[in-house]
């Protein structure tokens, strides 16, 4: 009997569809080309996988709470140059323009989450501002150019954040380790603590949270705090594997990372959210961008199998949530 009822319940789970998806996923682009499950293939498609995976677990969390972060994008591509800038201009170490960016990136999302909770502003209009105001300095601290960068290695911040080394065949980078501890923490922070239930209060009923004593205001600009320094975070781990600053890094992604988020299960009108789904969503868009280039499909196709996959996700969610309600 219990496993009758243990089958239901793992069908209902919003991590159901993404699992399955990427399973067939997999199955589908190795049985095209062996060489999809390489060992270079893997270590090469892992090493992107985690830099806008840390700002999808961001996202996850404020999602829940039932707002957006359009400036993430921007500010990924921003806090390499701010970094950079003050290291080649001698003003700082590495290090404390490492810092700096971070400090920065937090401010953005203070003055983001200030304006959604006091003004009153809805989210989505709030950081689309700040996207252009982040990319509009960006762009013009650089006059559009790329930022010129030096080589980091020897740099113990390097070593830390993009360091790599080979497990067997495969080539690993730290920024994993980062990602998989980013994950469990935040996983753990909105499951098992008393703050996890706070944002999802937040997201699914504001006015009742705020009776109950929830400071929502507090917790949402703690999120978009949070959002800002891991968008600045995975800018700056980008900047240091790949040697590079371009301004216009991570244009896109912020809607990427939202479908990310999206497929993987979490509520776009908040109060559910689920760190598991969001690892299976991005694996299942950064799996699908690789795959669809080594089996000889043009890369500018992705958007299609993008837009595909999330309405096919809302649709299956949609559909599993009216049969768990209806009980059956």
């Amino acid at each position: 009997m219990e496993n009758h009822s243990l089958v239901p319940r793992l069908i209902a789970r919003p991590e159901f569809g993404p699992f399955v998806l990427l399973v067939v996923e997999i199955a589908v682009f190795w049985s095209f080309n062996h060489d999809f499950l390489s060992p270079q293939n893997i270590s090469n498609t892992l090493a992107f996988t985690v830099e806008l995976g840390l700002i999808a677990l961001a996202m996850t969390l404020l999602m829940t709470s039932g707002e957006f972060d359009l400036s993430v994008g921007s500010l990924f591509g921003f806090s390499p140059v701010l970094m950079w800038t003050l290291f080649n201009s001698g003003l700082t170490s590495l290090e404390v323009g490492f810092v700096a960016a971070l400090l920065v990136a937090a401010f953005i999302g203070l003055v983001n989450g200030w304006f959604v909770t006091q003004l009153k502003i809805p989210s989505f209009l709030v950081t689309l501002g700040m996207l252009l105001v982040v990319r509009g300095t960006a762009l013009f601290v650089t006059d559009g150019f790329p930022q010129r960068t030096w080589s980091a290695e020897g740099s113990w911040l390097a070593e830390a954040l993009v360091g790599d080394f080979f497990i067997g065949p495969f080539r690993i980078y730290m920024s994993l380790f980062w990602f998989i501890a980013a994950a469990i923490a935040l996983g753990y922070v909105l499951t098992q603590s008393r703050t996890g239930n706070w944002i999802q209060a937040a997201g699914g009923n504001p006015s009742a949270a705020r009776a109950r004593g929830v400071n929502v205001s507090g917790v949402k600009i703690g999120l978009f705090v949070l959002s800002s320094v891991m968008a600045s975070l995975a800018g700056v781990i980008s900047s240091l594997r790949t040697s590079a600053a371009n301004p216009n890094s991570g244009t896109g992604y912020e809607l990427e990372v939202i479908a990310m988020v999206v497929i993987g299960g979490t509520a776009l009108t908040g109060g559910r959210g689920t760190i598991i789904g969001t690892v299976l969503g991005i694996l299942i868009l950064r799996v699908m961008r690789n795959g669809i280039v080594l089996i000889g499909v043009p890369g500018l196709a992705y958007n299609i199998f993008i837009g595909a996959i999330i309405l096919g996700m809302m649709a299956l969610h949609s559909w599993l949530e009216r049969r768990h309600q209806a009980g059956t």
